[in-house]
């Protein structure tokens, strides 16, 4: 029996449904009235950080590769006959799929044929295909997309970031790993890793737009079948609440340099309330955002230019405040944050000012409630963080210019910070 319920909001006027299928596997369905397309999602709370784990029971650990989910996601795609994309070629749909420190999605949108598109994404995810010969072709395209990644300015600059300043967490270790790590997968390890994280129980289908709750279930009851649940335990090094290094530089085809400047916090717990996500990144927007006095004067004095930005940087084990852009005084800036967050921390936070962000703040979490891709992601990133859709809206309600001194004073500290060049 599937169990179906309405989750509604008042404010929003708008509801969604929430539905515990008979396979295990959590079910979100967002009809919009008036849309003429489709957005669906299919998740597993699995990514790049995931390469030590056991089920529950067992005894030892299992070390993987690094880089073996971001493979797993494109080896899925394959089949004994034709693959996911050309079977997508024929209803029509536009499909993708991607990798995270967390998270693997599959994804497709479509203006008609959804049924037979869902069918598609809940069929090629649910049976997987690998074999050795398959497995060594993947290695060398996968191997080519490494090297390019590498000679990206703005992805190098966040991975230099990041092992800058992680001594241990695989969050320094980028998302598709490392030439040599790849050379280790084979498809034994990729069976067992798709046993493991892509059991209903671990994944999460989220659908938005022209859809009925009706029609989602008739391809879900088709598709899928039970599996026994296994509660899985992940297992990560100790890391030290010291960054590893002040600064590090590396050299690549750039017009100006770019830097990416991370205040490291040191947590107590592995995971971030979704309050304290949404305090930071109203702090950070109260520090150096589009509107803020540092981020005029920084534009005007010709310290930065409008790739400036800001973001509230956190998953299972890790957090950061990071801000990022292109200077040719990149330390000049490091300096004018440190000063302002320093300024901002001995005079608090402008009450005018936290009025005026909490409120934009408030206006874009609405406003994406017209975009349903980002309506069907919100779903499956807010249920594996153990939220609701529209909690984020009393939460942000509830937050104090109080709460946001005291987030200040408790996430960043100027000495516990790294900066990445890209020369």
């Amino acid at each position: 029996m599937n169990n179906i319920k309405e989750i509604k909001n008042e404010l929003l006027n708008d509801s969604y449904y929430e539905i515990d299928h008979s396979s295990g596997l959590k079910i979100f369905v967002y009809p919009k009235e008036n849309y003429s397309s489709a957005y669906a999602v299919f998740g597993t709370k699995y990514g790049s950080i995931d390469t030590r784990f056991r089920l529950e029971g067992e005894k030892d650990f299992i070390c993987v590769p690094e880089g073996i989910a971001h493979f797993l996601e494109h080896k899925l795609f394959e089949s004994e006959e034709l693959d996911a994309f050309a079977r997508y070629a024929k209803t029509g749909a536009s499909a993708n799929a991607y990798t995270s420190f967390d998270k693997t999605c599959y994804l497709f949108s479509c203006s008609g044929n959804f049924r037979q598109s869902l069918e598609i994404l809940l069929d090629f995810v649910s049976n997987p295909y690998f074999t050795p010969e398959t497995v060594q072709k993947e290695q060398g395209i996968i191997g080519q997309e490494i090297k390019m990644c590498n000679d990206d300015p703005g992805w190098e600059s966040l991975f230099s970031l990041l092992r800058a300043m992680y001594h241990n967490h695989p969050v320094k270790i980028d998302i598709a790993g490392t030439v040599e790590s790849i050379s280790h997968i084979t498809a034994d390890l990729l069976y067992s890793c798709y046993e493991t994280f892509y059991n209903p129980m671990n994944m999460a289908l989220a659908v938005a737009g022209n859809v009925t709750v009706e029609q989602v279930l008739s391809v879900a009851d088709k598709i899928l079948k039970p599996k026994a649940s296994k509660k899985i335990e992940r297992s990560f090094e100790p890391e030290p609440e010291t960054v590893v290094q002040d600064t590090i530089t590396r050299k690549l085809s750039v017009a100006m340099p770019i830097f990416a400047i991370g205040y490291k916090e040191n947590i107590k717990t592995p995971e971030r309330t979704l309050k304290e996500a949404l305090e930071s990144a109203i702090l950070l927007d109260i520090i150096a955002g589009k509107t803020s006095n540092l981020y005029e004067e920084l534009i005007s004095e010709g310290l930065v230019n409008t790739t400036f930005d800001t973001e509230y940087f956190e998953g299972y084990g890790y957090s950061a405040h990071i801000f990022t852009g292109e200077s040719t005084n990149y330390e000049k800036v490091r300096e004018r944050i440190n000063g302002e967050i320093m300024r901002v921390k001995k005079e608090g936070v402008s009450r005018e000012e936290f009025d005026r962000i909490k409120k934009k703040h408030y206006g874009s979490f609405i406003m994406n409630f017209n975009d349903i891709d980002s309506i069907a992601n919100d779903l499956v990133g807010e249920y594996f963080s153990g939220c609701g859709l529209f909690e984020r809206l009393s939460v942000l309600e509830s937050i104090t210019a109080e709460d946001i001194d005291a987030r200040l004073r408790n996430a960043i500290n100027i000495e516990n910070s790294s900066m990445s060049v890209i020369m």
